[in-house]
């Protein structure tokens, strides 16, 4: 009985599929059929315990914390506010949702950042950590013309810590929000 698993990219090698078997970095040609036990390389049981079968769920390693706050909007899909894992924080993309309605707040792009910002603010407090341990954001912008706008917004709020950031314009955000903003802090 094959393994039905997929691993689009891992170490930078491409795997492929044969059959219902993915062979993890290894490229063995196209089959048609499921291959046979006598068909399958001396190095499979190694290969597959790399690969998950598609219908296993995960569950959350006991080395990771969530994060949850109703100071900052609850997550509208499949994730965590927030992960703490070792002495970092991960925080999910803050759209300007106002908590208590979970409706975009009105206004533009100026209004809308300052409310990101205060949902990220509340999720990075409600971990432990603080503005001022912010190691990286990531800027997400619908329209790069507003870049002037939201970096007023931002350097206002972080004062005179600067963490590392990026900043794109994307094609579409959720609730089709004009900015969202991610961070990575710090908690040691």
């Amino acid at each position: 009985m094959g393994v039905v698993g997929r691993i689009i990219r891992a170490g930078g090698q491409q795997s492929r599929n044969i059959g219902s078997i993915t062979y993890f970095g290894h490229h063995f040609g196209t089959r048609t059929r499921t291959p046979s036990s006598s068909s399958l390389p001396q190095s499979l049981p190694s290969q597959l315990s790399q690969v998950r079968t598609m219908s296993a769920k995960a569950t959350t390693h006991e080395s990771l914390g969530i994060i949850s706050t109703s100071q900052a909007p609850a997550a509208i899909g499949p994730y965590s506010q927030a992960i703490k894992v070792g002495s970092l924080l991960f925080c999910s993309g803050c759209i300007p949702l106002i908590p208590e309605t979970m409706q975009v707040i009105e206004g533009g792009v100026e209004e809308q950042t300052r409310q990101a910002l205060k949902n990220l603010k509340a999720v990075i407090e409600a971990s432990g950590s603080e503005l001022g341990k912010v190691v990286k954001t990531t800027v997400f912008l619908k329209d790069m013309n507003d870049f002037v706008a939201v970096n007023g917004i931002y350097a206002n709020f972080f004062g005179d810590h600067k963490p590392a950031r990026s900043a794109v314009e994307v094609a579409r955000l959720p609730k089709d929000v004009l900015v969202e903003v991610e961070a990575i802090a710090s908690l040691a």
